[in-house]
């Protein structure tokens, strides 16, 4: 079989499990071979196809299921059911495996090169296998001093070798225990690395679900598994409900949820883990007993509900909220304005932008806000040359480049995200500047604030120096952040600080109708969706169409046609579909 005959095409999804291809009531079988090649490993890890030589050294076999961090040359030991695909033929599809020590000369001889012995190469490593055969390593493991009976080894070197394989055999042991788990190599070393190797195995079989707190790429899902196939851990075991309740907790917070409803989160977790509503409760009690999760309750809120909070975000929220108060409540040092000084020669602040400018300087923190084309980046750029005149040390920054580049274009300053701002380091995992080490600027400017999650606006509000003026600007209409919380809308409702509202358009001569639609759209009106007059361009075109075999032929058209034509976009590159869904006929997969 070819490894072109191995790849997989539109009839079968690649990490669709093949039970409906073959019964589950057959017993598990035993196969053994050295990995050949990898021929397929989807993103995730959760499907691989390899292509394996047999123990015989001539039988092939194509082994599937999750084998990610195999590499080519490993010598498994697998479970599983051979089943026969409809299109690709015989395959092993495994339910769990190990690794195991070579039998083979040459798995030997790849085994004692592949690192485990420092200084040994290929050449050497096939040497010794040469003198002792397949009992290399039984001479490794109780007669290593016949070592000296190999050309090039000397006293030196076999003290080296005999210390080096000794220090190995535990590591070895627990290797070969995680990898009995269908633990991958790579992640085996992960864990030995984070537990070491005495105490990994008794960790990872007392309590596995500790991998996915502790090891980096091991979530609750692969714990689960490890948790239910290789240790027989129960639905309904104490840990395991533990640590789905936090499991839960965390999808909502990627949701967008800095806390979630206690009632709420118990029925989440309930329908994750498969339990009744009693066992997830009891679940988050212990959750919250452990310090894994926070219970609060909000008395004037919600007839005193209570929230459930990962620890992460209740002191996000918390130190935002501290940071802001206290920000709030500061008076910042006076600063001559120059109500005089020049703008543009065609510009001219309204009431609304004038307000805007004033309590940018009035107050330690305030905010701008407003649909777009309302004249945002016209006040910022007033802003920046009043402080420039006051001599202010000025500060602009975006949470993302795009956003930092385009402010830096609209106002002539250098402008940086929020994380370089901040100097994250790598190593450490955390911000340089931070309460300790605060930012050394009389204003800070940060535009599009919209963007700015719960975590990230606690790093920069506490990095913040007592006095120094906060302008923070977005449209809070705008989709909230990808990350956990609604900072800038909640600011806004807090009331903590002055808001100014710009509401007149200018963009475009306020002619642009996407504007002026998102506006309408805000305001709770209906958008304006009538055809423009033969001969007018326009930058909103309302075409409706119910077939979606239509609907694609005119997204083909209009992209090498009539855009290309009227707009001069001769490139996809600059063309951004947005779809409510991946999938199906209309969906951004197919009309891209």
């Amino acid at each position: 079989m070819s490894d072109s005959e191995l790849q997989f095409d539109g009839e079968l999804t690649l990490g669709e499990p093949l039970a409906q291809y073959s019964p589950l009531s057959r017993p598990l079988t035993k196969e053994r071979g050295t990995v050949q090649r990898c021929v397929f490993a989807s993103d995730d890890g959760n499907y691989c196809v390899l292509r394996i030589l047999g123990e015989d050294g001539h039988t092939e076999m194509v082994f599937t299921g999750a084998l990610s961090g195999v590499c080519e040359g490993q010598e498994l030991e697998a479970e599983g059911h051979w089943e026969k695909h409809p299109k690709h033929g015989r395959q092993f599809r495994v339910e769990s495996y190990h690794s195991v020590l070579p039998r083979t000369a040459d798995g030997i001889a790849r085994y004692l090169a592949s690192g485990i012995l420092p200084g040994i190469g290929l050449t050497f490593a096939k040497r010794i296998v040469e003198h002792f055969g397949d009992k290399t390593l039984e001479v490794l493991d109780h007669y290593s001093e016949k070592l000296r009976e190999v050309p090039g080894v000397g006293k030196k070197r076999l003290n080296e070798i005999r210390q080096a394989w000794h220090q190995s055999q535990g590591e070895r042991e627990s290797l070969i225990f995680l990898q009995s788990l269908g633990i991958s190599p790579a992640y085996c070393r992960r864990i030995l690395d984070k537990y070491g190797k005495d105490a990994a195995p008794e960790i990872v079989s007392k309590n596995p679900y500790r991998l996915a707190s502790d090891i980096n790429g091991i979530g609750f899902q692969i714990a689960d598994r490890i948790a239910s196939h290789s240790l027989n851990i129960s639905k309904d075991a104490p840990i395991r409900l533990c640590a789905g309740a936090v499991y839960a907790l965390e999808e909502l917070s990627a949701r967008g949820n800095t806390c979630y409803p206690v009632e709420k989160l118990v029925e989440e977790a309930a329908e994750m883990l498969g339990v009744g509503q009693t066992e997830a409760r009891n679940g988050i009690e212990t959750a919250r007993r452990e310090g894994k999760l926070f219970i609060q309750s909000f008395p004037q809120l919600n007839q005193g509900q209570e929230y459930a909070y990962l620890q992460q975000l209740l002191q996000s929220e918390l130190t935002v909220a501290v940071t802001v108060r206290n920000l709030a409540a500061c008076r910042p040092t006076p600063v001559a304005m120059s109500p005089s000084l020049p703008l543009e020669p065609t510009i001219r602040l309204n009431q609304e932008q004038a307000e805007a400018v004033r309590q940018a300087f009035a107050t330690c923190c305030s905010i701008i806000t407003g649909g777009p084309g309302v004249g945002k980046t016209t006040v910022v750029s007033q802003i920046v040359r009043q402080a420039q005149s006051g001599r202010l040390r000025l500060a602009l920054a975006a949470p993302t480049g795009r956003a930092a580049k385009r402010l830096a274009e609209a106002t002539g300053e250098a402008a940086q995200t929020i994380h370089r701002l901040l100097k994250w380091d790598a190593k450490s995992k955390h911000f340089l500047h931070n309460a300790d080490n605060p930012l050394a600027c009389d204003l800070l400017i940060v535009d599009e604030c919209s963007m700015l999650d719960i975590n990230l606006a606690a790093s920069l509000f506490q990095a913040i120096r007592p006095g120094t003026r906060l302008v923070l600007v977005g449209d809070n209409d705008q989709l909230p952040s990808v990350g956990p919380g609604t900072v800038l809308q909640d600011l806004i409702s807090s009331r903590l600080m002055p808001v100014t509202r710009l509401t007149q358009i200018y963009r475009q001569g306020a002619g642009s109708r996407i504007i002026v639609n998102a506006h309408a759209v805000n305001q709770g009106r209906s958008p304006d969706l009538s055809p423009l007059p033969s001969g007018v361009k326009g930058d909103f075109y309302w075409i409706e169409q119910d077939d979606p075999e239509k609907i694609t032929d005119l997204f083909g058209r209009m992209i090498s046609g009539r855009i290309p034509a009227v707009f001069g976009f001769y490139t996809v590159a600059v063309v951004q579909i947005l779809s409510p869904m991946r999938t199906g006929q209309c969906g951004t997969a197919t009309l891209i």
